[in-house]
């Protein structure tokens, strides 16, 4: 007896349902998978609720600035300053309230404007000045760090405000600092505007194909500029987390969080909703690729292997987005 052809499509389409879960859940598997390595090599030192919510915190302005980046690249545009933005509201923070004595509250405002300030500029040379977004980002990142080191006199500022560090990694819930749970209530809010509300469709149209969307009556040009300026603010919150997880503002170091953001943006596109920017994909990517550098660091790795890691993340998962899209529409690149 044969299978008859409805039986036939059934099978296909169960098979391919799972296969579509498969990718959804993937990525999370694997980074079970590796905190399972990690914990049988170091069952004491890793597998340790203690080492966890450290992990937690301390990459916490990298998730949020994985989420900074995701609002351009949906719409089609990429954003290289993010990295140097976050420097920027951190020593803005550190100048303004250490230095200057302004309140804290005051001192985190004037940062996000900075954030803010820095979309604005970036959206007016990509968008009305048709600049490509990777030169002209480049060059912004450029511009701010040496703003950052005349602002600072190339020198960390310590004695930042004690109310930023306690909001940010004194108050604990579940023994995790506040710091993470700010980053998960970014990606809330980010996952309802992109799935539920018509600015995250109309998001997605434009960085699908700009002069379809634009023919449709979406104002492509003021969709664009709204991603960039958010991700500039969204940037410069991430800066704010850096100050407080640090306590203090680094001029040079937040420039490091610039790869693993974008490895985590690309990576998060093949998982929860494959072949799509998605803030809950970006949030699994950060934490994967910091248990990974975690991990391997714990074991003595040189610290070199940060950057390969980091580096081979970053071409794995864009090597992946692109066999999604060759698979189906999406909006990766």
């Amino acid at each position: 007896m044969t299978d008859t052809p409805v039986t036939t499509a059934s099978a296909a389409g169960s098979g391919a349902n799972l296969t579509r879960l498969f990718e959804r859940v993937a990525l999370i598997l694997v980074w079970l998978l590796l905190i399972g390595g990690f914990g049988a090599a170091m069952p004491t030192s890793f597998l340790n609720w203690g080492n966890f919510a450290i992990l937690f915190a301390s990459y916490a302005p990298a998730a949020l600035l994985a989420l900074a980046i995701i609002v351009p690249l949906t719409a089609g545009d990429y954003d290289l300053s993010v990295g140097a933005t976050l420097t920027l509201s951190s020593c803005v923070i550190g100048v303004l309230n250490v230095w200057q004595g302004l309140p804290i509250g005051l001192a985190i405002a004037l940062a996000l404007c900075a954030g803010a300030a820095v979309g604005l500029v970036n959206a007016f040379f990509i968008i009305y000045v048709r600049i490509p977004s990777l030169v002209v980002t480049l060059g912004t990142t450029s511009l701010i760090t040496g703003l950052v080191q005349w602002m600072t006199n190339s020198s960390t500022i310590g004695g930042i405000d004690n109310s930023l560090v306690m909001a940010v990694v004194g108050g604990r819930f579940l023994g995790v600092p506040y710091a993470f749970y700010y980053a998960i209530a970014a990606a809330i809010l980010m996952s309802y505007v992109f799935d539920f509300t018509p600015l995250g469709r109309r998001l997605l149209f434009v960085g699908r194909g700009r002069e379809v969307a634009r023919l449709n009556g979406i104002a492509v040009d003021r969709v664009r500029l709204g991603a960039l300026v958010t991700s500039g603010v969204l940037a410069a919150a991430a800066g704010v987390l850096y100050a407080g997880v640090l306590g203090s503002a680094d001029p040079y170091s937040g420039l490091n969080f610039l790869l693993p953001a974008f490895a985590a943006a690309f990576l998060g596109a093949t998982t929860i909703l494959p072949g799509r920017f998605n803030p809950w994909g970006a949030i699994v990517a950060v934490y994967f690729l910091a248990t990974g550098i975690t991990g391997l660091t714990m074991l003595g790795i040189p610290l070199w292997v940060t950057n390969v890691f980091n580096g081979g993340a970053l071409i794995l998962a864009v090597t992946i987005s692109q066999l999604t899209r060759g698979r189906e529409a999406s909006d990766i690149g």
